[in-house]
């Protein structure tokens, strides 16, 4: 309701979502990304602002919406205009309410986007931001995911590094967060570039998710220990890395339960790095349900 009323230009809806959230940081930025994505092709976020220019909540949505406009000009080309409008929109929502993370998960996706190849500068900006997250929020969901696709060969990062930092942030997270399953997406996103890579010579029936202990940490220490009527704005996006990292490994009883806690909810990633995504998630799931049958 709230979206399709932005969709026709009303932002009170948005307002009042938003103000009910409260310091739910991960369910704040969860819904300020559904309504940028929205707000990113539209005015209404604009005309808020504008109306009510010290809201730290229209700042929020604002400083969302400029970073994806800024982004469709392409990755790693440094400062624009676009750049410099939603970083301004990002401390002006900072300033009006500081506890708030999101304007810095927001920067971190800024910086990412725009920073030139392996530029020092722009990496020692993403450490200050990344202090400032973990300031106000040490185990933010969304600002974990952002700085690890940072550290993705394809980004920023290498390889090495990518894995060091999610097992050592994995190594302090206690247990019952989806920190768990930032490995899984490490795992995941090293299979889909040596896919892009090496293409027929790695193949698809090199699973790298068999006996990968990854798996277990997430199982054991997230989903063990998760608060399972209570779940993360994003649930669906980690139970489903952990639901393909199960059925890879052949655990298809274990997958069921995590398969049961989706219900229909699949999502593209990572099952469409191992081939067609919808197919590969109903026949796992198909797997899980026999697996898991009396």
């Amino acid at each position: 309701m709230v979206v399709e009323d932005a969709a026709m230009g009303r932002w009170e809806g948005a307002r009042q979502l938003l103000a009910a959230t409260g310091a739910d940081w991960d369910r704040r930025i969860f819904r300020l990304q559904v309504l940028a994505r929205v707000g990113a092709r539209l005015t209404f976020a604009d005309t808020w602002a504008q109306a009510e220019p010290q809201s730290p909540h229209a700042l929020a949505l604002l400083a969302h919406v400029l970073a994806l406009r800024s982004m469709a000009g392409g990755r790693g080309r440094g400062r624009s205009e676009a750049m410099e409008l939603a970083w301004d929109a990002c401390d002006a929502a900072a300033d009006r309410m500081p506890s708030d993370p999101s304007p810095y998960v927001v920067m971190l996706a800024l910086t990412r986007f725009h920073s030139p190849p392996q530029d020092p500068e722009w990496r020692a900006t993403v450490g200050q931001l990344w202090q400032q997250v973990i300031e106000r929020d040490p185990w933010n969901r969304e600002a974990h995911h952002e700085l690890l696709t940072y550290l993705f060969p394809s980004w920023h990062g290498t390889g090495g590094e990518m894995f060091h930092w999610v097992q050592e942030r994995c190594t302090h997270a206690p247990r019952g967060l989806p920190a768990h399953v930032l490995p899984l997406v490490a795992l995941a996103e090293s299979h889909r570039q040596r896919m892009e890579v090496e293409g027929h010579r790695y193949g698809l029936t090199v699973h790298p998710w068999t006996d990968n202990p990854s798996t277990w940490q997430a199982w054991d220490n997230w989903w063990s220990y998760r608060a399972p009527n209570t779940p993360h704005a994003a649930f669906h996006e980690d139970a489903n890395y952990l639901a393909h990292a199960l059925s890879f490994a052949n655990r298809h009883r274990e997958a069921g339960e995590v398969f049961d806690a989706i219900g229909p909810y699949a999502t593209d990633v990572p099952w469409s790095y191992c081939g067609d995504a919808p197919l590969l998630f109903n026949r796992h799931r198909a797997w899980a349900v026999k697996a898991s049958a009396p």
